[in-house]
């Protein structure tokens, strides 16, 4: 996985457990009609998360992949799963690389070169209020959060413009949209890439390429499992409540979002019934921007 909060300790957030919340199995969730036979794409944060349900997602459409994470392992672990899907294992490369330092930086950009879908879905999270902040965190997480999308939206551009055909998609948050306190340098950086996803579009339409941000509310990931001490301590509640109390408290829809859901998102802004979608930000929030 990408670098996360110091704080691991966090209780794995409950289900909830009326049977109207639960949605249905990943093998059900496949509803988009997507090939992506003959086409690469490149995916940050692929070892875990959304990043790896992504990765699996657009391997089962046909597309070779380039996976890009900090957690070697967890690289080696998706090249054997997604070995056994239609791509093949000798479609399959890994990057290990630190989005953070200069050299990775260089080496993502590098490898978005060629790519006809890129998706950005490295993150991480420190909840501190701002006068708590550590300033190298902050910087450390627009780095990964800001510059690196920019990096390998740079390394894919010409290639994509040069073909007529991309898709790029951010993965944004809910907090692209709203912000939240204590969550200074996450809500910075995903509004910055709001911010980068709508220029992309802008320069890239008469290209054939398209770049948007999909927006997802607390998704089933161990990057929000960890979060539930670090909001416990931050608003001073048990962290049992955090889930319900903060995590959901501005949801209509009283359950954490499934990985595979937002991947199934991502999958339909790769879709040719997609191609005027662009610049837009698609929020996964069970409407909490409804508000």
């Amino acid at each position: 996985m990408t670098p996360q909060s110091p704080r691991s300790d966090a209780p794995k957030s409950p289900r909830s457990d009326a049977p109207a919340a639960e949605p249905p199995g990943p093998a059900a969730s496949r509803s988009v009609d997507l090939d992506l036979t003959g086409r690469t794409a490149l995916v940050t944060g692929a070892a875990g998360g959304i990043g790896r349900a992504c990765a699996v997602r657009l391997v089962a459409a046909g597309a070779r992949l380039r996976a890009v994470d900090l957690d070697p392992e967890g690289l080696k672990s998706l090249a054997a799963e997604v070995a056994r899907g239609p791509a093949g294992e000798e479609s399959v490369e890994i990057h290990p690389l630190d989005l953070t330092a200069p050299a990775g930086l260089d080496a993502a950009e590098r490898a978005a070169d060629g790519a006809d879908v890129l998706v950005n879905a490295a993150g991480t999270q420190l909840v501190r209020p701002i006068e708590e902040f550590p300033p190298e965190a902050f910087r450390r997480m627009l780095t990964l959060m800001l510059e690196a999308p920019f990096r390998t939206t740079r390394g894919a551009l010409p290639g994509m413009y040069a073909q007529g055909w991309g898709r790029i998609v951010h993965i944004s948050s809910v907090h692209g949209l709203r912000a939240s306190a204590y969550k200074s340098a996450y809500v910075a950086a995903k509004h910055g890439l709001e911010g980068l996803s709508k220029t992309t579009a802008l320069e890239a339409a008469a290209h054939g390429v398209t770049a948007n941000c999909v927006n997802p509310a607390y998704v089933r990931t161990p990057l929000v499992e960890r979060q539930i001490a670090d909001q416990a301590e931050a608003h001073g509640i048990p962290a049992e409540r955090v889930v319900t109390d903060i995590m959901l408290a501005d949801s209509a829809v009283k359950r954490l979002l499934e990985p595979y859901e937002v991947a199934e998102a991502v999958a339909y802004l790769c879709t040719p019934a997609a191609a005027f979608l662009t610049g837009s930000a698609l929020p996964l929030d069970g409407a909490w921007t409804a508000h």
